[in-house]
């Protein structure tokens, strides 16, 4: 039997730390965080809700297998790398908007890079955790 209070916080749990993990990712090209960081606290909620709910129903909260975040993620990353290379200047330059997006920042070729790595970051973190559990749940039955 589960927990009462794993089931009332992983439900709250979810959304803000999706939310913090988004946060973290928007701040990473100011300060410290980034896609990285945003994609291991993204994860983190993810699994706590499977410890939760179950593999299967995280699995349809994602809609998508994780598996498919790594390629997407990868291209966005070698798209904001490549880029400059478009108009004339070194590869990874960093390309910026100029005027700010409120409650945002500046938009850059930074952020894609880091959305990127958040991106696969969980994708790899979630394919591996959720191959092992349900890797578990055959086993036992």
């Amino acid at each position: 039997m589960k927990s009462p209070i794993l089931l009332t916080a992983s439900k709250y749990l979810l959304p803000i730390l999706l939310l913090f993990s988004f946060f973290l990712l928007l701040r990473g090209h100011y300060y410290p965080g980034g896609g990285f960081v945003g994609g291991l606290v993204a994860s983190i909620a993810f699994v706590l809700h499977s410890f939760a709910f179950g593999t299967e129903a995280t699995m349809k909260i994602l809609k998508r297998k994780p598996l498919s975040l790594i390629p997407t993620g990868l291209a966005i990353s070698a798209l904001s790398v490549t880029i400059p290379i478009l108009f004339g200047l070194p590869p990874m330059t960093g390309l910026w908007l100029e005027e700010p997006i409120p409650f945002i920042g500046m938009i850059g070729s930074a952020l894609f890079f880091d959305l990127g790595v958040y991106l696969v970051v969980i994708g790899v973190v979630l394919t591996i955790l959720f191959t092992i559990s349900l890797n578990n749940l055959e086993e036992k039955n």
